[in-house]
């Protein structure tokens, strides 16, 4: 009799790191639930030969749905929930309006924080489970023009750390992954919230945006230095899922590792001197 295979919710799945993902932790061997925000993208998904419930982390109804939708699929159970979905908003803090940063902890924190709370009893039940975090190298260090961003994954981080420690000896295990600069739509994807928000013309940083920021959203000059493909994160994903004791973080790109070691050897002072080379 052939063993039923391990079952993963993936959010965020419509393209970059989550749609590489499903396909990934399909390919060996996991029963995926690659979830997208608009119905569109799921049912493209579907398509494609997944299971796609629409989750949407600014929409609670959706989170509640689609989770029912999946453990009825499944029988009440989930092996793993993989949080991902995320967009930016770039701009300088001072211009940063607290809407915009309340838009933005609402989809790539108050939503992860809802769907984990929901997915925990079910592990609980069950006696076992992953819960894997996709944060950043932005939750390790920052860097300018990125406080939005950076603000979500510093507040995960925390979160997730507290949530490892919560659950040690349920057999539930918490689990963050550190991309770097990996290839996805996130600098696209971000342009209509920096639109809506950052008054950049209006602001004493003008000359650096035009100087800076604004060539760098509008004026594609191919990967950045360093950049791996989202598969990077997908093999992480895996490695994370599958080992026997996970470790609490994994790193993906050389940037991701870099970081992590200024942090942990040089005061900060230092650590802004190199930073403010990428203002």
């Amino acid at each position: 009799m052939q063993a039923k295979p391990k079952t993963v919710l993936i959010t965020g799945c419509s393209s970059g790191i989550g749609h590489a993902s499903a396909h990934f932790m399909r390919d060996n061997g996991w029963q995926v639930f690659a979830s997208c925000r608009s119905q569109r993208d799921c049912d493209r998904l579907r398509a494609e030969g997944f299971e796609s419930p629409r989750i949407d982390y600014t929409d609670a109804a959706s989170i509640q749905s689609g989770l029912a939708e999946v453990l009825a699929l499944t029988g009440g159970t989930l092996d793993a929930l993989f949080n991902n979905g995320a967009h930016g908003l770039p701009g300088a803090v001072e211009d940063l309006p607290t809407q915009g940063l309340r838009e933005i902890f609402e989809t790539n924190f108050f939503g992860w924080h809802e769907l984990t709370r929901q997915v925990i009893p079910v592990m609980r039940a069950q006696g076992h489970g992953r819960i894997v975090q996709n944060s950043s190298v932005l939750g390790l260090v920052t860097y300018p023009w990125r406080g939005a961003y950076a603000a979500t994954k510093f507040a995960l981080e925390g979160l997730s750390d507290t949530l490892r420690l919560e659950l040690a000896g349920t057999g539930i295990h918490v689990v963050l992954i550190e991309p770097g600069p990996v290839t996805s739509k996130i600098r696209v994807n971000s342009i209509p919230h920096f639109e809506k928000h950052i008054d950049w013309k209006s602001s004493p940083l003008r000359a650096l945006y035009e100087g800076s920021l604004l060539k760098r959203l509008y004026e594609s000059s191919g990967p950045d230095a360093f950049e791996l493909p989202a598969t990077a994160v997908a093999e992480k994903l895996r490695a994370a899922l599958e080992a026997e004791r996970p470790k609490p973080r994994y790193y993906v790109t050389t940037p991701t590792y870099i970081a992590g070691t200024l942090r942990r050897i040089l005061p900060t002072r230092a650590i802004d001197r190199i930073l403010l080379r990428y203002r």
